[in-house]
């Protein structure tokens, strides 16, 4: 037995102690009316019903909103423990137009499981967008970008007088952007390289390009310029491929000749950078489509002289300024590699923008933002020091003050850093069967209830244990499901569908049901535009859409 607050008649309940009980008090069983006296808060809107109390499912188990978006909260469970679940019943709660109207939360969502389930309230952005289905194009400039979110997704680790050039390099290309494009906020004298700005990533690698492989001849007298390139001509005298920067086609040169009889001598570069294969590569990565979405951020990619037809505040107002109060960034069509780094960048341009609009209605203390992070542990497994601990870790410590809280969604709460969920004021902890995870959580908490916590490996699905100082009491809850309609697309599949054997019509899916002729052309279809959304499902659902309305 432990105590954890007291109540009087007509004063309600709270937490601490200020007299203790002694032996021979009476012990009484609680009733329906003390748990209400409890538990229940149904007339103040900082409270939101997530689901009902697992003893009592007339007494409804209430959050304080308050304390759970900017005092952060996780939300763990095992693989089937109704994780998503959870996740959805809150954030449709959260979202709700008539007591919220001004809800904003952000989901990063690396596996494209919230689209479905949120469609009617959420602007979706994937890099590979459904126009159909309404969603929008995702991208994430660059420039944007501070250096040492940019060199590991272009350059790589530079060192010495190497980094030391791609960053004068940089900054002239800033200034001079700046120079054509004045900005407000920005002077010559205050800019440096990681000041977002827009420069030409296109022009960088061409430039370096051509520093370093550019072969030239050689004139007495005169240094070694562009003026003394020496590009491959036709017997016509034309040149053959004079390259072309925003296309990342680079020119192609001479090969190196010494011949004393030839008066033409040409001779390699004379560059002392000693960055031809990381050049090389970030040509590779500027020409790969499957990076378009940050190399190529549509209306906000620079031009040659670092001109966009769109600046930073109009990539600001579509996440954090739709009309719709959830904002989904889908990372599900962004190789794993950089997952991490593209998470980091994400939480730190909204963090930093939301940081410096502090005192403005944009700003978070005036409209709080909510972050959710789906599967946290991938990109916050504990020793990890990438972009996106960096930046997670400064929004648990510094984000409560600026109106930016963070949710962290993980079936594996032991992987992630011990520093970064402990600043999570509430946990929403769900079946956990692994003892590592259970201890993780139990160290992590803020109510250190060690009979509550051994209950959580025997927790029914969608059943959970929810403590910290968004409620008044830790609370054994069954977490309200969403319709059918507004469930995440993380469902176990069905290996047996019961019933339609002995009622005549057929269910989808299933080893027990009849086999249908099979066709993998739409298969590969689907693989390779790197879409899961078929036509022939959409038709489907549009069908059952049209026989409810009958």
């Amino acid at each position: 037995m432990q105590l954890v607050g007291e109540g009087y008649p007509g004063r309600g309940f709270d937490r601490g102690i200020s007299q203790y009980p002694t032996v021979g008090d009476t012990a009484h069983v609680v009733t329906d009316v003390d748990l209400r006296t409890i538990y229940r808060r149904p007339r103040d809107p900082r409270y939101v019903q997530v689901g009902h109390l697992a003893a009592a499912e007339a007494i409804p188990a209430l959050v304080d909103i308050d304390l759970m978006v900017t005092r952060h909260s996780a939300i763990v469970g095992t693989t089937g423990s109704g994780k998503s679940t959870t996740v959805v019943g809150l954030l449709a709660a959260l979202s709700d137009s008539k007591r919220y109207p001004s809800a904003r939360i952000l989901i990063i969502d690396i596996h494209g499981e919230y689209g479905h389930a949120l469609s009617d309230r959420a602007a979706i952005f994937r890099t590979t967008p459904d126009e159909a289905r309404g969603e929008k194009p995702l991208y994430i400039p660059y420039w944007a970008m501070t250096l040492e979110e940019l060199l590991p997704l272009t350059l790589g680790d530079l060192e010495g007088s190497d980094r030391g050039a791609v960053v004068d390099r940089i900054t002239d290309l800033k200034r001079a952007s700046l120079r054509l494009t004045p900005r407000s906020g920005v002077t010559l004298d205050g800019l440096n390289v990681d000041t977002p700005v827009p420069f030409s990533l296109h022009r960088l690698w061409f430039d370096l390009h051509c520093e370093m492989h550019a072969t030239h001849i050689a004139v007495p007298g005169q240094p070694q310029s562009r003026q003394t390139w020496a590009l491959q001509e036709d017997q016509e005298g034309n040149v053959i491929e004079p390259g072309d920067a925003m296309q990342c086609r680079p020119p192609r040169f001479r090969p190196v000749k010494d011949v004393r009889n030839d008066p033409e001598k040409i001779r390699l570069s004379a560059s002392r950078l000693n960055i031809g294969r990381a050049v090389d590569g970030l040509g590779s990565k500027l020409r790969d489509p499957r990076l378009a979405f940050l190399f190529r951020p549509g209306p906000h990619l620079p031009q040659l002289n670092g001109t966009v037809k769109s600046d930073l505040d109009c990539l600001l107002a579509s996440w954090l300024g739709d009309e719709r109060p959830v904002t989904i960034l889908d990372l599900s069509g962004v190789s794993p590699a950089i997952q991490s780094e593209l998470v980091g960048t994400l939480l730190r341009i909204v963090y930093d923008a939301l940081f410096w609009a502090r005192n403005l209605p944009e700003g978070g203390r005036e409209r709080p933002l909510l972050v959710v992070l789906e599967e946290a542990h991938t990109y916050l497994g504990d020793g990890r020091r990438g972009s996106a601990s960096s930046a997670i870790q400064r929004i648990a410590k510094e984000g409560r003050k600026y109106g930016i809280g963070i949710m962290l969604v993980s079936q594996r709460p032991s992987e992630i850093d011990a520093t970064i969920l402990s600043q999570c004021g509430t946990i929403f902890a769900l079946r956990l069967t692994n003892e590592r995870d259970r201890s993780h959580v139990r160290t992590s908490a803020s109510d250190s209830l060690e009979g509550i916590f051994a209950m959580l490996p025997v927790l029914r699905t969608g059943e959970a244990i929810v403590v910290g100082e968004s409620v008044n009491l830790p609370i054994r809850t069954l977490i309200e499901r969403p319709s059918a309609r507004r469930r995440p697309d993380s469902a176990d599949p069905a290996v047996v569908v019961a019933g339609s054997e002995e009622h005549g019509y057929e269910t989808p899916g299933g080893w027990n049901q009849r086999r249908d002729p099979s066709d993998y052309t739409e298969v590969v279809e689907l693989w390779r535009r790197q879409d899961p959304h078929s036509t022939r499902v959409v038709a489907d659902e549009e069908r059952e859409d049209g026989e409810e309305g009958k």
